[in-house]
């Protein structure tokens, strides 16, 4: 199924973008400015090419799988293995989990790669390419046979879903290393400066970090293509989210990018298809100066700063409801003169009858 820069279309369209500013312009005319929510808007219009954007079966996608490079001494997550980390989110005892389902969202969790076997469940789609990458600082993460299959994996589940929103979070042990040695790569920029720092993270650790991570970077500083990039330092949920997200593209759907590895993931799709951005909105889930760097590759800003710690696409969960806001001030706030017989300055209906509750008419007491 491959995908050819031509069968995505950037979603530059003067016309209808100024058709949707002045709409957005009318509702602030009405109730004041809306901030954010008016670009975000107009974003939406235009990735739907249409002046009333509308949502359908929208899912959010964790891409799971472990790295080999978490061998040389990379912390697990939150203390738990990728498994165990995937397990709470079946079991609805993540956050993200709770927060998926009170909004509507359809959440599943995508074993592209975890190194443990997981049990059938009705929210697990299995597509393992692989137990686990190989350890990328002695040698290829993988192959390029099983970084082009990750990236058709990714093609089919996107080309599946029935909906017209996906968003995206990567999970794994090594997943947010790899993705910042991808990115550090792709960008020519400082390793560490994609890296976690928060002021959790003590300066020996980082600094031990950092020298584990500079051994794989310096082990393929030759690397330059994408998909030799992909390949050489990257991980089986990023290969998959590339495929998926060029898809998604190619189908006008809205891409909510939420994390470090679903960057990584965007910075490869882009670099095949550069228009797939234009069809991608950011969402933090953590707080820390690699992901700061990683939305400014996109020039972009994340719609939420909550100050969260998660990376597991909590992220995108909480963005939804926003996300939906912005949707429904082109589509569900209806023009003052759109009302039969009513123009903007038409009084409002007399209150003729007095306020009432369930015992009767108000009065004094």
């Amino acid at each position: 199924m491959p995908i050819h820069q031509s069968l995505i279309s950037p979603t530059a369209n003067p016309e209808l973008e100024r058709a949707l500013r002045e709409r957005v312009d009318r509702r602030a005319a009405i109730a004041g400015g809306l901030g954010e929510l008016e670009p975000l808007a107009v974003r939406l219009g235009l990735v739907q090419n249409t002046l009333t954007p509308r949502f359908r079966d929208p899912a959010l996608l964790l891409f799971a799988a472990d790295h080999g490079i978490a061998v040389e001494g990379i912390a697990l997550l939150h203390g738990r293995s990728t498994r165990e980390q995937a397990l709470l989110a079946l079991q609805h005892r993540l956050p993200v989990a709770v927060f998926a389902r009170q909004q509507g969202l359809q959440l599943t969790v995508v074993d592209c790669g975890i190194a443990e076997p997981l049990l059938p469940h009705a929210r697990l789609l299995s597509r393992k390419i692989a137990h686990g990458t190989r350890n990328s600082r002695v040698g290829p993460a993988m192959s390029m046979e099983q970084a082009h299959a990750g990236v058709r994996v990714g093609m089919e589940i996107a080309d599946s879903l029935s909906g017209n929103v996906l968003a995206c979070a990567g999970l794994g042990q090594g997943s947010e290393e790899s993705a910042a040695l991808m990115l550090s790569r792709l960008a020519d920029s400082p390793l560490r400066d994609f890296i976690v720092s928060g002021p959790d993270m003590r300066q020996d650790d980082l600094a031990r970090l950092l020298h584990i991570l500079q051994g794989a970077q310096a082990r393929h500083r030759e690397l330059q293509e994408p998909m030799e990039v992909l390949a050489g330092l990257g991980g089986y949920e990023i290969a998959v989210m590339v495929g998926a997200m060029l898809v998604a593209a190619s189908k006008r759907q809205l891409i909510i990018v939420d994390g470090m590895s679903a960057c990584a993931a965007l910075k490869i799709a882009a670099l095949i298809a550069a228009p797939v951005t234009d069809y991608a909105v950011f969402c933090r889930s953590h707080a820390h100066r690699g992901l700061d760097e990683a939305l400014a590759l996109f020039h972009a800003s994340a719609l939420l700063e909550l100050g969260m710690q998660s990376a597991d696409g909590t992220g995108a969960a909480l963005a939804w409801p926003l996300i939906r806001s912005a949707g429904a001030l082109l589509t569900d706030l209806h023009e003052l003169a759109d009302r039969p017989g009513a123009t903007d300055s038409a009084p409002l209906p007399m209150l003729t009858q007095p306020l009432s509750t369930a015992g009767g008419p108000l009065s004094k007491r």
